[in-house]
Parts: C-alpha cells; structure tokens; sequence
C-alpha cells in the first residue's frame, strides 16, 4: 500500500512539474488574422486583435484584402509543420497559409507612423527570390552586395520606380514566411497596397491603404505581433490547438 501510495504522489508531482506546451501565440498580444474561404480562394478578410485580460479581443472592424492569384497553401513559420498538400513553393502565386511573425515595416517614404522598425526603399533595394542565391528570401541594397548579386531577382522593392509609378509597396510589412529560406520554399511575403481594388497578387497580402495606414500605426515590435493566414475551414480545426481568437459567426 505504502507502494501504491508512493507511486501515485510521484505522478501527481511529475504532472505538476511538467511544463505547460508552448503554443505559435505564446508572448504576443497583437494578432493580424486573415482568412479566406478556401484553398484555391484569392479573396479574404483581415481582422486585427489584441490580447487582453479576457483574452483575444478585435481590434477595429475586418478589412477586405487580396491573397495569391492561385489562393493559398502551406508555408513555413512559427506553426508546426502541416501535413498533405497545397505546400507553398517559390513562384507558385500561393500565399503561405500558417503563423508568421512580423517584421519591419517597409516603403517609399523616409519614414512612416509605426511601432515596428522601418526600412526606407532605395531604388537599390531588392528582395532576392532566387532560389540559389546566398540572399534568397531576404531585402538587400544592390549598393552594398554588387549589382551581380541581385541579378535575376523579380522583386525591386521601388516598384514606383521600375514599373511606372507602381505603388504598391508604398507601405507595407514583411510576412516572415520561411525564415531558413529553405531553397524552392517561397520568399519575399509581405503585406502591401493592392494595384487595384480586389487584384489578387504573386502570393503576398494587399489591402487599401486606410487600412494600411491603421494597422502599421497599430502594430508594436514589442508586442511581438503575429500574422495568421488559414482558409476558414482550417481555422476552426485549428482554433483550440493554437489558441487562435474565436472568429465573428462561430460558435466558440
């Protein structure tokens, strides 16, 4: 008996002791979500939220926004990895579906009104989404790597330079999808303007600029913001096992 009774105390305290599972959300109190209404859908709803003593609250009123020309798929961020398909690849027009943590704010401007670190565009500045190259997945100035270095990148981060006036990256936010940039797994996300009202785009996430202009005054480096992207199905699979908001329409 004493046996038993000392076996069961040492499970007790062993369940007492065991750490709790850290989730993709732990540590952040500012939530961009995005959801749309299905894989191959290029259309969705961006809903921000903070984190509050009752727990995930909106934060303003859901925005329309633009996704890939070919939907969505499964990328590579703070999220455990995903099984089955669509996974996300370089050049696909999918936009990485998952938990992402946010990175600087980026544009045209010297600066702009946000809590996260900005980085101002030169027409120097480009995103190397070239599979093979040391700098695949990440923003370089062609002034201080080479021009050899950026040769073949489809991603000058002055667009309004290249392409006539382009605005689209006027303002807007790095998505940190694959952050290893793993080869062929997809680069250069970011949340930007739309070129027009409802314009799907190469993978990443457009929106109007009011609204852009809102969030980035919103978000806070400090608050270690994330961006979550998931067609709505997957969202409410995944809602209890990654403490995700509950969603305006469904039954918590």
């Amino acid at each position: 008996m004493m046996s038993l009774f000392r076996s069961v105390t040492a499970a007790v305290l062993l369940l007492a002791t065991a750490p709790v599972l850290a989730t993709p959300l732990d540590g952040s109190t500012q939530l961009v979500v995005v959801t749309t209404e299905g894989w191959d859908a290029t259309q969705g709803k961006l809903q921000a939220f903070e984190r509050t003593a009752q727990g995930w609250q909106p934060h303003g009123a859901a925005v329309d926004v633009a996704v890939g020309r070919s939907g969505s798929a499964w990328g590579e961020g703070l999220h455990p990895a995903q099984a089955g398909t669509p996974q996300k690849q370089e050049g696909d027009g999918r936009s990485p579906a998952g938990i992402f943590a946010i990175g600087p704010a980026f544009g045209y401007a010297p600066g702009v009104t946000s809590g996260l670190p900005y980085q101002p565009m030169r027409d120097t500045s480009y995103c190397m989404d070239v599979p093979d190259s040391p700098y695949y997945n990440r923003i370089v100035d062609a002034e201080v790597v080479g021009a050899e270095a950026v040769e073949g990148s489809t991603e000058p981060m002055r667009l309004d330079l290249h392409n006539k006036g382009d605005v689209r990256y006027r303002e807007g936010f790095v998505i940190e999808h694959n952050p290893k940039a793993t080869p062929g797994r997809g680069s250069c996300i970011f949340a930007h303007l739309w070129r027009a009202p409802g314009e799907a785009t190469a993978g990443c996430t457009a929106m109007a600029p009011a609204p852009m202009t809102t969030l980035l005054a919103w978000l806070q480096a400090s608050a270690r913001p994330r961006f979550v992207l998931l067609p709505r199905a997957e969202y409410q699979r995944l809602q209890a096992e990654w403490q995700l908001p509950v969603l305006a329409g469904s039954v918590p």
